[in-house]
């Protein structure tokens, strides 16, 4: 064996054992994984305006996935968000809410207009809708279920109940557990905001 290899493998070796040190001193291994949830979407707002990803950077956002036909879970969730965005009192400022739908049959830009105007959802709220293949790449990108159920004009559609936090940079934070509390809502935007 030539004389250099084993200098060679020790170099490594103790170049090994400094990466780990640095990593370990500045919390890379403290820190759990990121999940890849989000990513790039092409749909339309309550407003008729073409829309991207890009209207999640800036601010703190909640993404949740339902159609306005929702009789439960959806209602529900926007309800929670919204008492939860007036508990943020000045903090509010910094956030936003964005409901994607996954209902493009009957959620119009129009639709959701009338929908998200309930004086108990969160205010300001984004909704966002598109043609069948838009809106089945963002909730691809989302990792959220969803599937027509039942025929005529009254089926529904089973869908993930979770809302997701998106830092201002448009990166995934956290899950919003669906049923939690608006304090406890609150208290989980509040703290990814430190």
């Amino acid at each position: 064996m030539p004389r250099h290899v084993p200098i060679l493998i020790a170099a490594c070796v103790v170049g090994l054992i400094f990466l780990g040190a640095v990593a370990w001193k500045t919390g890379v291994f403290d820190r759990p994984p990121q999940a890849a949830v989000g990513g790039p979407f092409q749909l339309i707002d309550q407003n008729g305006k073409p829309t991207d990803e890009s209207i999640l950077k800036g601010k703190w956002t909640v993404v949740f996935f339902g159609f306005t036909y929702c009789p439960d879970v959806c209602p529900t969730t926007m309800q929670a968000l919204g008492a939860a965005q007036q508990q943020l009192g000045p903090k509010a400022d910094q956030m936003q809410v964005v409901f994607m739908s996954l209902d493009p049959a009957r959620d119009t830009p129009a639709q959701l207009k009338t929908y998200l105007g309930s004086d108990i959802f969160p205010k300001g709220t984004i909704g966002l809708t598109g043609t069948p293949e838009q809106v089945d790449a963002a909730a691809k990108a989302y990792r959220v279920y969803y599937k027509k159920n039942g025929e005529g004009a009254d089926y529904l559609v089973d869908h993930s109940t979770a809302a997701y936090l998106m830092d201002p940079k448009g990166r995934f934070d956290r899950v919003i557990p669906y049923g939690i509390s608006p304090e406890e809502i609150a208290r989980q935007i509040s703290d990814a905001m430190r």
